[in-house]
């Protein structure tokens, strides 16, 4: 899953290491610092509720152009006695009639679908409630919250105005909901949790900057939340820096922190990485060779300490990539998987095929399709991993979402969900 761009400075390290691949800036979310106002919960607003799905979604497609493509009917809700296609409601961002982005959501049927919000700014990052479904969303710096069926909007925190010489320092961003959906993790100033029983927001981390002259900062160490454990006791966080980026397990009982160490080269961080289903390890996976090496890696949750799975160099100038790695309850880890040729080291848009195999990514290592997957841009495992929702780039250059298409392993036809998604997300 990918978020989106935002217009942050060129030393970030996000940026950075994408642009070390060759690659367009892909979504990226940074944490920020002031403490905002928390508001009180608001009455519905008739002009929010039940927001229908435009007729047109408006998708970017190579050279900034942009292409119309026809959305999905819209409706409330799955109709009773009709077939179940997914597991589960599936949320997204794309772009409105307007070319805005929004949040939309697809029933299980795989048919019916609505847009939750109708934001004139353009959502940047969201989450899901595991509980209700409802929807925490960033717009306008602003982190906002609606119910599932896209009414009672209510602003949690007013972020302000950004400060455009430094804008990681005053940016909302990466809101991401508790097991129990009591709590919001979210970036400003630092790591932020937002409580729905309080009403009011902690800092638990503060961003570390350092100040240059000019009035310019330079981050020395940003916080940025990216995902709970499914247990609910461990959360993800992303660690950028002024130059390089790692990832940390917070564990917000103990208000501790557990840094990640070893496995030299791998790429643990910057939304490449999952969580197994036990809560007990992390999977990160790259399928791009530049600034950092190709590969996939397993990281300890309780210790921090990282593992090579399957090294990047395969040697004689192949390259091993990987993507999307998942373990699944049944105890198998299922990922997108290539070897390419590249004398020079350097590749973007790896070959890849849907792979089971026991945990360490190489025994019994099974194709599950021997298509090409060149072109993936995001993958959502089904919780069971008995199938994927993937999203594909419409052109070799589109490195952010793509039409959203379910993928059987089993000799089906893909079915086809949306004309572009992009921060594909499983409701509850």
């Amino acid at each position: 899953m990918s978020k989106p761009v935002r217009p942050l400075a060129a030393f970030l390290i996000l940026v950075l290491a994408v642009l070390a691949c060759d690659l367009p800036v892909p979504p990226i979310s940074l944490p920020t610092q002031v403490v905002g106002t928390v508001a009180p919960p608001a009455s519905p607003d008739p002009n929010r509720v039940g927001t229908a799905v435009a007729q047109t979604l408006t998708a970017a497609a190579p050279g900034g152009d942009v292409a119309t493509v026809p959305a999905a009917t819209a409706a409330s809700s799955t109709p009773e006695g009709t077939a179940t296609l997914l597991p589960r409601a599936l949320y997204y961002i794309a772009p409105d009639s307007a070319g805005i982005t929004q949040v939309f959501r697809i029933e299980p049927d795989g048919k019916t679908s609505r847009q939750l919000t109708s934001e004139s700014g353009g959502v940047s990052d969201y989450d899901v409630s595991p509980v209700d479904g409802g929807v925490a969303y960033v717009a306008n710096n602003q982190l906002l919250h609606i119910n599932k069926d896209g009414s009672e909007r209510v602003v949690l925190v007013e972020g302000g105005e950004v400060d455009q010489n430094n804008p990681f320092l005053s940016t909302v961003s990466s809101p991401v909901f508790s097991s129990d959906g009591l709590t919001l993790a979210y970036g400003y100033k630092g790591l932020q949790f937002y409580s729905f029983t309080t009403r009011e927001s902690q800092l638990a981390i503060e961003n570390q900057v350092d100040e240059v002259g000019g009035g310019l900062m330079v981050p020395r160490e940003l916080y940025s939340p990216e995902s709970y454990s499914p247990d609910g006791t461990k959360l993800l966080v992303t660690l950028s820096y002024y130059e390089g980026a790692s990832s940390a397990i917070y564990y917000p009982a103990t208000s501790s922190l557990v840094r990640l160490t070893g496995g030299e080269g791998a790429l643990i961080c910057c939304d490449e990485v999952e969580w197994s289903a036990d809560s007990a390890s992390l999977y990160s996976a790259s399928a791009t060779a530049g600034m950092f090496s190709p590969g996939l890696w397993r990281v300890d949750a309780a210790t921090g300490e990282v593992t090579t799975l399957i090294p990047g160099d395969a040697g004689g100038g192949r390259f091993n990539a990987a993507r999307e790695a998942y373990l699944a309850p049944d105890g198998q880890l299922y990922f997108f998987f290539g070897t390419v040729s590249s004398p020079e080291g350097m590749f973007n848009r790896a070959p890849l095929q849907p792979v089971r195999s026991a945990p360490d990514g190489v025994t019994d290592r099974t194709t599950l399709s021997t298509e090409d997957f060149s072109l993936l841009n995001e993958a959502l495992w089904t919780p069971d991993a008995s199938f994927a929702v993937i999203a594909t780039a419409p052109a070799q250059e589109v490195y952010q979402g793509g039409q959203a298409e379910v993928l059987y392993f089993d000799g089906r036809q893909r079915v086809v969900l949306a004309p572009f998604a992009q921060q594909m997300k499983w409701g509850p």
